[in-house]
Parts: structure tokens; sequence; C-alpha cells
């Protein structure tokens, strides 16, 4: 279980812009995890695949997993400790 979630679902963008609301939603909440700590993130932008693996690599915190279930992106983040 995740220490935190954030629900980011209905932050698309529209025309297939890349709008990356979900990151900067997900930027802010990770203030509030505790190092080592996990955060949740639920989505419905299907580019959020992409941009959380962009997210984790720029930023160190890992991408513990992703899913799709019914149009619903799920992905949990391990914050680092710097």
């Amino acid at each position: 279980m995740a220490d935190h979630t954030l629900d980011a679902k209905g932050l698309n963008c529209p025309l297939g812009l890349n709008c990356p609301l979900p990151i900067l939603k997900a930027r802010k909440a990770l203030k509030e995890v505790p190092s080592d700590g996990t955060l949740e993130i639920l989505a419905t932008d299907p580019g959020s695949v992409a941009d959380f693996e962009a997210f984790c690599r720029q930023t160190g915190n890992e991408l513990v997993e992703h899913s799709e279930d019914g149009g619903i992106y799920r992905f949990l983040i391990k914050k680092t400790a710097a």
C-alpha cells in the first residue's frame, strides 16, 4: 500500500497536446511523501506512461510499477532520499 495517493484522473490534454498536469501534481504531492515512501498516482491520460517514466529518470525517483485497467493508469513511485 502506498503512503499517499494522488487522483489525477481527468487531467487529460485536449487534441493530443502534451500537458504535464499529472506530473506537476505528482511533483507537488511527492513533497508530502517521506524519503523511501511511496506515492500512488491514478491517471486517465495515455501519455502519462511515457511522462512518468521520463519524470522518474529525471528526478531519480523510482517507478516501482505501472499498470492500466479500464483506461485508468496506476503508477507507484518510490521517493528517493535526495
